[in-house]
């Protein structure tokens, strides 16, 4: 068990914070406790796991939203002077 508590070590040093923690996990559970506990009474268990997939779907919509590693934008961006270099390696060669 103690290679499983010092595994995050084999990682490198910038990934460390994010693997060894447990708090993503904690904030998700906490959230579908405090969706559950908003219904009160689940008629049955569908009704449960509808709401633990929508707060699943909800919560990784905002990560991905939250944690790209290039925005649209920037990449767009990267793209215009490629395609004005091509254009100018065309011109040149004609």
């Amino acid at each position: 068990s103690e290679t499983d508590v010092l595994s995050h070590l084999d990682f490198p040093e910038q990934h460390r914070s994010k693997v060894h923690s447990t708090s993503p996990l904690e904030r998700l559970n906490k959230e579908v406790k405090r969706r559950a506990d908003v219904v009160g009474i689940f008629p049955n268990e569908a009704s449960i796991i509808r709401l633990i997939g929508a707060v699943l779907l909800e919560q990784n919509d905002e990560w991905h939203l939250q944690h790209r590693y290039m925005q649209v934008e920037a990449m767009a961006e990267l793209i215009a002077p490629a395609n004005a270099l091509e254009s100018k390696q065309i011109s040149r060669a004609a």
